[in-house]
């Protein structure tokens, strides 16, 4: 292992030590306890691998998987997907992409010569002996690994091994994989781990995600071939963030139609739609924020496995992180003024249709004095006896009605 200076800052703080033997995540007294334990590793001591060596017994796994649990769930509970493994070696020059069919076969055969990096991609999580045998191959923490079965974790990132500890540096990232599906907003977890010359990245099932980053790595002369294992993690980031493009526009739209219907409809459907779109763009808030600062994290700490040029392309996905959090936010306050607006409009037809019944019900009030007046039960009414008065009584009411409503007009009142 190579001698690299004492780590600082937030990745000296997030580092994990190996936990001592027998206090990794008890699935039994998950169970006990009503939550629903997840299939779990434990990682061996150095103690441990010593005392076996000083007394000739064969040393044993550094990672132990033991048989789930009754109750013990992973991703393959949700996914059902087998997983699927794809391996591409590259320098400048060269470039091999390999579709794993037999992973012991391929993780004991040793990477060509002339790779400089080795993206290991695994999509689809049912598979907990591909996962164990990669964590065995490449020294992957056993907190990283519950982190990664978990699918519920905020983007962060971790640091683990390193100098001093016995294992090989690693840094753990996780972060949301973001798309539109049937109309509705997903969020997925990616998890990467990036080593000094190697990078591991785990999704939930097989996506576009990566697409572009592996067309960029079939380019001959492209930046990222010429570059080191944490240029290709910068590349997945932006991949990551640059999904978030075709999201914006597909709420752009919708806010747009929104706009116009709420003005000409009161339907209640108008705002329970409004109420969804902010729920997803919660969603997409909650996915995007956290990943500023994993990123930020990756451009001030210094850690072994980051590259210095690395750093100065981290700049720029921080500006273009930023740039999609205020795409967000403005999104949102559209969304909350949509529904003031919808309030508005709703108070503004109810304001109208009370000022309708209040001009009918004030035409009536003389109408109802007079007629009042005529039906009470008097033995002497002047006007009872006369051939006119029926007539006239509704020639009164007419004029009557008819002097309000241009009174009415006349005021801007109708």
């Amino acid at each position: 292992m190579t001698n690299e200076p004492p780590m600082s800052g937030q990745f000296a703080s997030m580092k994990h030590s190996i936990p001592r033997a027998g206090t990794s995540a008890n699935p039994a007294a998950a169970t006990a306890s009503g939550a629903r334990p997840m299939a779990y590793l434990r990682c061996r001591t150095r103690a441990e691998l010593d005392d076996a060596a000083t007394a000739g017994r064969e040393a044993p796994a550094m990672y132990e998987f033991p048989s789930p649990v009754e109750g013990a769930t992973s991703i393959s509970d949700a996914t059902h997907e087998p997983a699927a493994v794809t391996c591409v070696d590259f320098c400048a020059g060269q470039i091999l992409v390999q579709e794993v069919a037999d992973l012991v076969d391929f993780l004991g055969h040793h990477r060509p010569d002339w790779s400089e990096t080795r993206w290991i991609d695994v999509a689809g999580l049912s598979d907990m002996n591909v996962i164990g045998a990669l964590a065995r191959k490449y020294e992957l923490h056993p907190l990283a690994i519950e982190d990664l079965l978990s699918r519920t974790h905020r983007p962060k990132i971790d640091s683990y091994g390193g100098e001093g500890s016995g294992l090989n540096a690693r840094l753990f990232i996780v972060a949301r994989a973001l798309q539109v599906r049937e109309g509705r907003l997903s969020s997925e977890q990616i998890s990467v781990f990036l080593g000094h010359t190697t990078v591991l990245t785990f999704e939930e099932v097989r996506s576009p995600l990566w697409n572009h980053v592996r067309e960029r790595i079939n380019a001959a002369g492209s930046r990222l071939r010429s570059n080191d294992a944490s240029f290709l993690v910068y590349a997945l980031l932006d991949a990551v963030v640059d999904a978030c493009l075709p999201i914006m526009e597909h709420f752009d739209d919708q806010l747009d139609q929104l706009e116009i219907v709420v003005v000409d409809s009161d339907d209640r459907a108008i705002l329970v739609a409004i109420q969804d779109i902010k729920r997803q763009l919660s969603l997409l808030r909650s996915s995007v924020w956290p990943l500023r600062e994993v990123v930020a994290a990756l451009q001030r700490d210094p850690h072994e496995c980051m590259s210095e040029t690395t750093k100065v392309y981290l700049r720029d996905l921080y500006d273009h992180i930023v740039q999609v959090i205020e795409i967000i936010e403005t999104y949102r306050e559209r969304a909350n003024d949509l529904t003031e607006s919808y309030r508005s409009a709703v108070s503004f037809r109810m304001n109208e249709v009370m000022k309708v019944l209040t001009v009918i019900g004030t035409i009536f009030i003389p109408l109802t004095f007079l007629a009042g007046v005529y039906g009470m039960n008097f033995h002497t009414f002047p006007e009872l006896g006369m051939a006119w008065a029926y007539p006239a009584f509704w020639v009164v009411c007419a004029g009557v009605v008819t002097v309000m409503l241009i009174l009415f007009r006349r005021r801007h009142w109708l």
